[in-house]
Protein backbone atom coordinates (compact mmCIF):
# COMPACT_ATOMS: atom_id res chain seq x y z
CA UNK A 1 0.00 0.00 0.00
CA UNK A 2 1.47 3.32 -1.05
CA UNK A 3 1.41 6.29 1.28
CA UNK A 4 0.35 9.61 -0.15
CA UNK A 5 1.64 12.64 1.81
CA UNK A 6 -1.17 14.75 0.42
CA UNK A 7 -3.93 12.54 1.80
CA UNK A 8 -6.27 14.27 4.22
CA UNK A 9 -7.43 12.56 7.46
CA UNK A 10 -11.02 11.44 7.51
CA UNK A 11 -11.85 13.57 10.55
CA UNK A 12 -10.57 16.80 9.04
CA UNK A 13 -13.16 19.56 9.08
CA UNK A 14 -13.99 21.99 6.29
CA UNK A 15 -11.21 24.28 5.22
CA UNK A 16 -11.58 27.80 6.51
CA UNK A 17 -11.20 30.79 4.30
CA UNK A 18 -8.34 33.19 4.94
CA UNK A 19 -9.34 36.16 7.10
CA UNK A 20 -10.13 39.30 5.18
CA UNK A 21 -8.46 42.65 5.73
CA UNK A 22 -11.56 43.98 7.50
CA UNK A 23 -11.69 41.08 9.94
CA UNK A 24 -8.05 41.65 10.81
CA UNK A 25 -8.69 45.35 11.36
CA UNK A 26 -11.72 44.53 13.50
CA UNK A 27 -9.56 42.44 15.80
CA UNK A 28 -7.14 45.30 16.41
CA UNK A 29 -8.86 47.42 19.04
CA UNK A 30 -6.00 49.88 19.15
CA UNK A 31 -6.81 50.92 15.57
CA UNK A 32 -10.36 51.88 16.51
CA UNK A 33 -9.22 53.75 19.61
CA UNK A 34 -6.77 55.81 17.59
CA UNK A 35 -9.40 56.37 14.89
CA UNK A 36 -11.91 57.65 17.46
CA UNK A 37 -9.32 60.10 18.83
CA UNK A 38 -8.54 61.35 15.32
CA UNK A 39 -12.23 61.84 14.53
CA UNK A 40 -12.77 63.66 17.84
CA UNK A 41 -9.79 65.96 17.16
CA UNK A 42 -11.02 66.67 13.62
CA UNK A 43 -14.52 67.54 14.84
CA UNK A 44 -13.05 69.77 17.56
CA UNK A 45 -10.87 71.56 15.01
CA UNK A 46 -13.82 72.05 12.65
CA UNK A 47 -16.08 73.34 15.43
CA UNK A 48 -13.41 75.80 16.56
CA UNK A 49 -12.89 77.15 13.03
CA UNK A 50 -16.61 77.69 12.40
CA UNK A 51 -16.61 80.44 15.02
CA UNK A 52 -19.91 79.44 16.60
CA UNK A 53 -18.55 80.66 19.97
CA UNK A 54 -15.68 83.08 20.50
CA UNK A 55 -14.59 81.24 23.66
CA UNK A 56 -14.22 77.85 21.94
CA UNK A 57 -10.66 77.43 20.58
CA UNK A 58 -9.49 75.08 17.88
CA UNK A 59 -7.86 71.77 18.69
CA UNK A 60 -4.47 72.88 17.37
CA UNK A 61 -4.58 76.05 19.48
CA UNK A 62 -5.44 74.00 22.56
CA UNK A 63 -2.56 71.58 21.95
CA UNK A 64 -0.21 74.52 21.39
CA UNK A 65 -1.34 76.11 24.66
CA UNK A 66 -0.81 72.83 26.49
CA UNK A 67 2.80 72.51 25.34
CA UNK A 68 3.37 76.17 26.16
CA UNK A 69 2.27 75.61 29.77
CA UNK A 70 4.39 72.47 29.98
CA UNK A 71 7.41 74.40 28.70
CA UNK A 72 7.07 77.29 31.15
CA UNK A 73 6.55 74.94 34.10
CA UNK A 74 3.09 76.16 35.11
CA UNK A 75 1.41 72.86 34.24
CA UNK A 76 3.87 70.76 36.24
CA UNK A 77 3.66 73.06 39.27
CA UNK A 78 -0.15 72.95 39.16
CA UNK A 79 -0.20 69.14 39.08
CA UNK A 80 2.16 68.95 42.05
CA UNK A 81 -0.27 71.07 44.06
CA UNK A 82 -3.27 69.04 42.88
CA UNK A 83 -1.75 65.61 43.50
CA UNK A 84 -1.07 66.36 47.17
CA UNK A 85 -4.70 66.32 48.42
CA UNK A 86 -5.56 63.66 45.83
CA UNK A 87 -2.93 61.17 47.02
CA UNK A 88 -3.64 61.82 50.72
CA UNK A 89 -7.40 61.51 50.25
CA UNK A 90 -7.22 58.36 48.13
CA UNK A 91 -4.77 56.69 50.52
CA UNK A 92 -7.08 57.38 53.47
CA UNK A 93 -10.13 56.23 51.49
CA UNK A 94 -8.38 53.04 50.43
CA UNK A 95 -7.39 52.02 53.96
CA UNK A 96 -10.62 53.02 55.69
CA UNK A 97 -12.93 52.02 52.84
CA UNK A 98 -11.62 48.47 52.43
CA UNK A 99 -11.46 47.92 56.20
CA UNK A 100 -15.00 49.21 56.71
CA UNK A 101 -16.32 47.26 53.74
CA UNK A 102 -14.84 43.98 54.93
CA UNK A 103 -16.15 44.61 58.46
CA UNK A 104 -19.65 45.38 57.16
CA UNK A 105 -19.60 42.25 55.02
CA UNK A 106 -18.57 40.02 57.91
CA UNK A 107 -20.63 41.46 60.78
CA UNK A 108 -24.30 42.41 60.71
CA UNK A 109 -23.98 44.84 63.62
CA UNK A 110 -21.22 46.81 61.88
CA UNK A 111 -23.31 46.86 58.71
CA UNK A 112 -26.33 48.17 60.62
CA UNK A 113 -24.37 51.07 62.12
CA UNK A 114 -22.02 51.95 59.24
CA UNK A 115 -23.70 51.24 55.90
CA UNK A 116 -26.29 54.07 56.18
CA UNK A 117 -23.46 56.56 56.69
CA UNK A 118 -21.77 55.56 53.44
CA UNK A 119 -25.07 55.56 51.56
CA UNK A 120 -25.78 59.12 52.74
CA UNK A 121 -22.23 60.19 51.78
CA UNK A 122 -22.65 58.73 48.32
CA UNK A 123 -26.06 60.34 47.77
CA UNK A 124 -25.22 63.79 49.16
CA UNK A 125 -24.49 66.50 46.55
CA UNK A 126 -20.84 67.46 47.03
CA UNK A 127 -21.23 70.99 45.67
CA UNK A 128 -23.79 71.75 48.37
CA UNK A 129 -21.47 70.49 51.13
CA UNK A 130 -18.44 72.53 50.04
CA UNK A 131 -19.53 75.69 51.96
CA UNK A 132 -20.01 73.61 55.13
CA UNK A 133 -16.58 72.01 54.74
CA UNK A 134 -15.01 75.42 54.19
CA UNK A 135 -16.76 76.84 57.25
CA UNK A 136 -15.53 74.01 59.51
CA UNK A 137 -12.05 73.30 58.12
CA UNK A 138 -11.14 76.54 56.37
CA UNK A 139 -9.63 76.81 52.90
CA UNK A 140 -6.47 74.81 53.47
CA UNK A 141 -5.32 71.32 52.60
CA UNK A 142 -7.69 69.61 55.04
CA UNK A 143 -10.78 70.83 53.19
CA UNK A 144 -9.53 69.53 49.85
CA UNK A 145 -8.55 66.17 51.32
CA UNK A 146 -12.00 65.89 52.89
CA UNK A 147 -13.64 66.65 49.54
CA UNK A 148 -11.68 63.80 47.94
CA UNK A 149 -12.54 61.45 50.81
CA UNK A 150 -16.25 62.24 50.73
CA UNK A 151 -16.47 61.27 47.06
CA UNK A 152 -14.12 58.28 46.91
CA UNK A 153 -14.60 56.64 50.33
CA UNK A 154 -18.28 55.60 49.91
CA UNK A 155 -17.59 53.99 46.53
CA UNK A 156 -14.65 51.95 47.83
CA UNK A 157 -16.43 50.97 51.07
CA UNK A 158 -19.73 49.92 49.45
CA UNK A 159 -17.98 47.93 46.70
CA UNK A 160 -15.84 46.15 49.31
CA UNK A 161 -18.96 45.39 51.34
CA UNK A 162 -20.76 43.95 48.32
CA UNK A 163 -17.66 41.98 47.34
CA UNK A 164 -17.48 40.27 50.73
CA UNK A 165 -21.22 39.59 50.75
CA UNK A 166 -21.02 37.98 47.29
CA UNK A 167 -18.34 35.47 48.26
CA UNK A 168 -19.73 31.99 47.39
CA UNK A 169 -20.96 30.25 50.56
CA UNK A 170 -19.46 27.01 49.26
CA UNK A 171 -15.96 28.43 49.76
CA UNK A 172 -16.73 29.31 53.38
CA UNK A 173 -18.24 25.87 53.93
CA UNK A 174 -15.13 24.27 52.47
CA UNK A 175 -13.02 26.22 54.96
CA UNK A 176 -15.17 24.92 57.82
CA UNK A 177 -14.88 21.38 56.47
CA UNK A 178 -11.09 21.59 56.64
CA UNK A 179 -11.27 22.89 60.23
CA UNK A 180 -10.22 26.41 59.28
CA UNK A 181 -10.46 29.06 61.95
CA UNK A 182 -12.00 32.51 61.59
CA UNK A 183 -8.71 34.20 60.70
CA UNK A 184 -7.99 31.69 57.95
CA UNK A 185 -11.52 32.07 56.64
CA UNK A 186 -11.12 35.85 56.31
CA UNK A 187 -7.56 36.13 54.98
CA UNK A 188 -7.37 32.96 52.87
CA UNK A 189 -10.93 32.59 51.59
CA UNK A 190 -13.05 35.75 51.86
CA UNK A 191 -10.58 38.49 50.93
CA UNK A 192 -8.98 36.63 47.97
CA UNK A 193 -12.43 35.76 46.59
CA UNK A 194 -13.64 39.35 47.03
CA UNK A 195 -10.50 40.97 45.60
CA UNK A 196 -11.72 41.43 41.98
CA UNK A 197 -14.80 43.42 42.99
CA UNK A 198 -12.83 45.32 45.63
CA UNK A 199 -10.28 46.34 43.00
CA UNK A 200 -13.10 47.51 40.74
CA UNK A 201 -14.32 49.67 43.61
CA UNK A 202 -10.82 51.10 43.95
CA UNK A 203 -10.85 52.03 40.27
CA UNK A 204 -14.19 53.80 40.63
CA UNK A 205 -12.98 55.50 43.80
CA UNK A 206 -9.96 56.92 41.99
CA UNK A 207 -12.25 58.36 39.32
CA UNK A 208 -14.41 59.97 42.01
CA UNK A 209 -11.28 61.29 43.72
CA UNK A 210 -10.30 63.23 40.60
CA UNK A 211 -13.74 64.81 40.52
CA UNK A 212 -13.46 65.71 44.19
CA UNK A 213 -10.06 67.37 44.00
CA UNK A 214 -10.96 69.48 40.94
CA UNK A 215 -14.28 70.47 42.51
CA UNK A 216 -12.49 71.47 45.71
CA UNK A 217 -9.91 73.55 43.86
CA UNK A 218 -12.62 75.37 41.93
CA UNK A 219 -15.02 76.01 44.83
CA UNK A 220 -12.84 76.21 47.96
CA UNK A 221 -9.73 78.07 46.86
CA UNK A 222 -8.13 78.22 43.42
CA UNK A 223 -4.90 76.25 43.63
CA UNK A 224 -3.21 73.78 41.32
CA UNK A 225 -5.28 72.82 38.30
CA UNK A 226 -8.24 74.81 39.59
CA UNK A 227 -6.06 77.91 39.75
CA UNK A 228 -4.97 77.48 36.12
CA UNK A 229 -8.58 77.07 34.98
CA UNK A 230 -9.79 80.08 36.97
CA UNK A 231 -6.92 82.35 35.94
CA UNK A 232 -7.04 81.65 32.22
CA UNK A 233 -10.81 82.01 32.21
CA UNK A 234 -10.55 85.39 33.91
CA UNK A 235 -8.04 86.74 31.35
CA UNK A 236 -9.87 85.14 28.39
CA UNK A 237 -7.04 82.73 27.50
CA UNK A 238 -9.59 80.14 26.47
CA UNK A 239 -7.11 77.89 24.66
CA UNK A 240 -5.08 77.59 27.87
CA UNK A 241 -8.24 76.99 29.90
CA UNK A 242 -9.40 74.20 27.60
CA UNK A 243 -5.90 72.72 27.56
CA UNK A 244 -5.89 72.56 31.36
CA UNK A 245 -9.33 70.93 31.46
CA UNK A 246 -8.38 68.43 28.77
CA UNK A 247 -5.14 67.59 30.58
CA UNK A 248 -6.85 66.67 33.86
CA UNK A 249 -9.45 64.62 31.97
CA UNK A 250 -6.69 62.82 30.07
CA UNK A 251 -4.71 62.26 33.26
CA UNK A 252 -7.75 60.73 34.95
CA UNK A 253 -8.43 58.49 31.93
CA UNK A 254 -4.84 57.25 31.93
CA UNK A 255 -4.90 56.55 35.68
CA UNK A 256 -8.22 54.69 35.56
CA UNK A 257 -7.24 52.78 32.40
CA UNK A 258 -3.99 51.70 34.06
CA UNK A 259 -5.92 50.37 37.05
CA UNK A 260 -8.32 48.61 34.69
CA UNK A 261 -5.38 46.97 32.89
CA UNK A 262 -3.89 45.84 36.21
CA UNK A 263 -7.29 44.49 37.25
CA UNK A 264 -7.58 42.51 34.02
CA UNK A 265 -4.09 41.06 34.40
CA UNK A 266 -4.57 40.07 38.04
CA UNK A 267 -8.18 38.95 38.28
CA UNK A 268 -9.47 38.05 34.79
CA UNK A 269 -7.95 34.82 33.45
CA UNK A 270 -9.42 35.37 29.98
CA UNK A 271 -7.44 38.62 29.68
CA UNK A 272 -4.10 37.15 30.74
CA UNK A 273 -1.43 36.27 28.26
CA UNK A 274 -1.38 32.67 27.16
CA UNK A 275 2.41 32.58 27.30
Amino acid sequence: MSYSPTAQPAFAGPRRDAPTIWSRIGEVTLFWKILSVVIFAALWEYAGRTGFNFSFPTFTATVSAFFEMVADGSMGAAYLRTLEPLVIGLSFSLIVGISAGVAMGLRRDVEWFTLPVFIVMQAAPMAALIPLITFVYGIGLASKVLAVVMLSLPVIAINSYKAVRNVPPSLVSMCHSFMGNRRQQIFQIVIPAASPMMFAGLRLGVAEGFSGVVLAELLITPTGIGDLITYHRSVANFAHMYATIASIVLFAIIAVSTLQWIEAKLFRPEKRSSK
